[in-house]
């Protein structure tokens, strides 16, 4: 059964990529801001890429996330935890909240390559203390380049999906693997998302050194 798909913090770089692949695959999704016109403006955007048979509409976070128990968390670290608690009352039981955000440091001149240290363990474990009892959380596209997203060809590289709960971890990589080249992969518990999250510092470093934006992952020796 098809649910619309909220993407929270949206109109960043990796929530409009991951928006116009869903759209692309036929998915119906809601792209969230803190700025219900900028959600319209970036949804409009997707469907004229798209075309006029594009599910994509724009609200405000709270709106989107009320919408569905389908959700996408796509906010930088440090609007993560207020975000979520602004949500916690409409956040529903049942809901599935992919994480997506990665502790990097702020870097001034150039990007974040070193991740902050989190209390909790990682960014996906905060978000697990903060949503309320019956949301499940899961870690996932950490690792996907949003410049490969905004292209048409397919994305070559791997998404490791973590999660404590099974259900949610194959919702997760059913969406994961609607985007074309991208195949999911088990990475176990939600715990292991510190692992996966300091990928993205590493590949950031990748791209900056060889000069390309496009840096992923590929596990090798999995059918």
């Amino acid at each position: 059964m098809r649910r619309a798909i909220a993407i929270l913090g949206g109109t960043g770089a990796l929530g409009q990529g991951l928006a116009l692949r869903w759209a692309r695959a036929g998915e119906e999704v809601i792209i969230g801001s803190r700025d219900r016109g900028r959600a319209q403006a970036a949804a409009q955007s997707i469907v004229q890429l798209v075309g006029p048979s594009a599910l994509v509409s724009g609200m405000e976070n709270s709106a989107a996330c009320a919408r569905t128990k389908l959700c996408v968390l796509t906010v930088p670290f440090g609007s993560q935890a207020a975000l979520l608690k602004e949500l916690k009352a409409v956040l529903q039981a049942g809901t599935v909240l992919i994480d997506a955000t990665v502790p990097l440091a702020a870097s001034v001149g150039g990007r974040a390559t070193r991740v902050l240290g989190v209390w909790q363990g990682s960014a996906a474990q905060q978000s697990a203390e903060l949503v309320p009892p019956g949301v499940s959380v899961v870690a996932a596209f950490h690792n996907i380049s949003s410049d490969t997203l905004h292209r048409d060809a397919a994305v070559e590289c791997d998404s490791i999906i973590c999660s404590d709960d099974e259900q949610a971890r194959k919702i997760a990589s059913e969406l994961a693997e609607k985007i074309p080249g991208v195949r999911a992969i088990d990475g176990g518990k939600l715990e292991n998302a510190r692992i996966v999250e300091q990928i993205t510092a590493l590949l950031i470093a990748l791209n900056i050194r060889y000069k390309t934006h496009g840096a992923g992952i590929r596990i090798t020796g999995i059918l």
